[in-house]
């Protein structure tokens, strides 16, 4: 395992990792943190939940559209023809075409965060199953990645939609701010990050659903944030 950077050891040393705080107060403290340094951290927050993903009834994925976004560029790749993929182009699509960016992607071109496909291309990008699956880039018609509105779904990625999706061990986490974002605006992500995960509760769930909760940013500890009175919506 390799070994931490003296400043990340240094600041383990003064958070208490028993303890929780609310959400606003982790938020305060980690934006402190990391303001100041060479470049602008990412804040990102980490959910445990109660479920066992090896189950379909109990696998937690969806979309949120963050209210302030991500601070982040998106790239997005889209499989299209014809006037779609015009649309695509004309709504900032980064990369655009069908046959062709298959094979590209094939050969290892992978210069794109987010892929969105026409209903119709499907049976073309479905031969990227083994690529694109493993990284979280296959599109789906539950995500708003499958659909006849490209422009629509290019336009959502650009704006600050994440996606998310819970990995083995029960845990979803998401970037949902940078470091100069202002503690409202990283408590406004935050909240709408959560409410979505709640909302993608499985039917399979059984007993506490939101187990542990935490924030942190690129290069610093992660801070337990008091789960009760997280989201809209109860945590069980």
């Amino acid at each position: 395992m390799a070994k931490k950077g003296k400043k990340l050891v240094e600041a383990y040393k003064t958070i208490d990792r028993n303890q929780t705080v609310e959400l606003p107060a982790a938020l305060k403290t980690i934006k402190e943190r990391a303001s100041g340094g060479k470049f602008d951290q990412t804040v990102e927050i980490s959910m445990n939940l109660g479920v066992d993903p090896r189950h379909a009834d109990q696998m937690v994925r969806g979309v949120v559209s963050l209210p302030h976004g991500t601070g982040k560029s998106v790239r997005v790749a889209v499989f299209a023809r014809d006037a779609k993929a015009e649309e695509a182009k004309e709504a900032g699509a980064d990369i655009v075409g069908a046959e062709d960016l298959m094979e590209s992607i094939q050969g290892g071109m992978m210069d794109f965060d987010r892929v969105v496909a026409t209903p119709d291309m499907m049976a073309v990008v479905g031969r990227l199953g083994k690529v694109l699956g493993p990284r979280g880039l296959m599109p789906n018609p539950k995500l708003g990645t499958v659909t006849p509105d490209v422009a629509g779904a290019v336009q959502a990625a650009k704006a600050g939609q994440v996606e998310f999706r819970v990995e083995k061990a029960g845990i979803v986490h998401g970037g949902i701010g940078k470091a100069s974002f202002s503690e409202e605006q990283l408590v406004e992500n935050a909240t709408a990050f959560v409410d979505a995960v709640q909302k993608a509760k499985p039917t399979g769930a059984k007993g506490t659903y939101i187990k542990r909760v935490a924030v942190s940013s690129t290069h610093g500890p992660g801070i337990g944030v008091e789960t009760s009175a997280l989201g809209s919506a109860p945590t069980t």
